[in-house]
C-alpha cells in the first residue's frame, strides 16, 4: 500500500510579511531586494525542488568552517542555538534546525519555543513571522503527530549571494550598522513515518543572520529571495 503524503513543515511558507524582511535584508545589502529569480523558502503546498547554485565563499573563523553541533535546549527535539560567530557556520546550523523537527516527542508550542531562542533581540531587525509561518497550524501539527512525521536535515553547503558580496564590495561600511549578513544554504531533507516509510528532498534557502563583533550570531530573518 503506498503511504499518504502528509503535510510537512517544508509544505508551509506563506503568511509572513515580506515587506519587513526586504527591509530586513535592505540595511545590509539593498541589492538583494532587486535581483530577479525569487524563490520561496518553502514552496507552498508543491514538492519543487531547488537546484544549488553557487559554491560557497565563506570566511569561517574554523578550520573546516561547519558548525559544531548544537546541544539540546529542552524545547523537545529542537536543538539551541550553537556558541558560533561567523555567518555561514551559524546559517548552516540555523537551516538544519528550520529543516528538521519531530512529532512524536516534541509539541507545536515546543517547536517554536525552541525555534525562537535562535532569534535575535533586537526588535528592529528581527522578523519572527518570517519564520514562524514555516510550522503547520495547531491542527495540520496534530495531523503530523498521528503518523508520527518526524525530519531530519544534511546540509551540503553554504555561501554569500552574489548580490551580497557586490553590495559589501560597492560599500563596506554598510555591514556594520546591523551586521545582518545574508547567507544562501542547500541540503537535503528526510521526512519519515511511523510505519517507517518516507522521502527526501532537496531544500534551499536564504537567511538573514545577525553576528555583531564579539557576540555569537543569532538569526534575525528568512529572507525574500534565494539567490545565487
Amino acid at each position: 500500500m503506498t503511504q499518504k503524503r502528509f503535510p510537512s513543515l517544508a509544505d508551509y511558507g506563506a503568511g509572513w510579511s515580506a515587506n519587513r524582511r526586504i527591509l530586513i535584508v535592505a540595511i545590509t545589502v539593498a541589492a538583494l531586494v532587486a535581483v530577479a529569480g525569487t524563490v520561496a523558502w518553502f514552496t507552498g503546498r508543491s514538492d519543487q525542488h531547488h537546484t544549488p547554485s553557487a559554491p560557497p565563499a565563506t570566511s569561517s573563523t574554523s578550520p573546516s568552517g561547519s558548525a559544531p553541533a548544537p546541544t539540546p535546549s529542552g524545547s523537545g527535539s529542537v536543538p539551541g542555538p550553537p556558541p558560533i560567530s561567523e555567518p555561514v557556520a551559524y546559517a548552516k546550523a540555523a537551516a538544519s534546525m528550520l529543516w528538521s523537527y519531530d512529532t512524536r516527542d516534541t509539541s507545536r508550542d515546543q517547536h517554536l519555543s525552541g525555534m525562537r531562542a535562535w532569534m535575535t533581540t533586537e526588535s528592529e531587525y528581527t522578523d519572527w513571522t518570517s519564520v514562524s509561518a514555516q510550522v503547520p497550524d495547531p491542527v495540520l501539527w496534530s495531523r503530523m503527530a498521528d503518523q508520527d512525521q518526524h525530519a531530519s536535515a544534511s546540509v551540503t553547503e553554504g555561501h554569500y549571494p552574489s548580490a551580497f558580496k557586490q553590495a559589501l564590495a560597492d560599500d563596506p561600511s554598510a555591514i556594520t550598522e546591523a551586521y545582518i549578513y545574508a547567507v544562501t544554504v542547500n541540503g537535503t531533507q528526510q521526512i519519515t513515518w511511523k510505519d517507517g516509510s518516507g522521502g527526501a528532498e532537496d531544500r534551499a534557502v536564504t537567511l538573514a543572520v545577525q553576528c555583531r563583533p564579539d557576540h555569537d550570531c543569532t538569526l534575525a530573518a528568512i529572507a525574500p529571495r534565494v539567490v545565487p
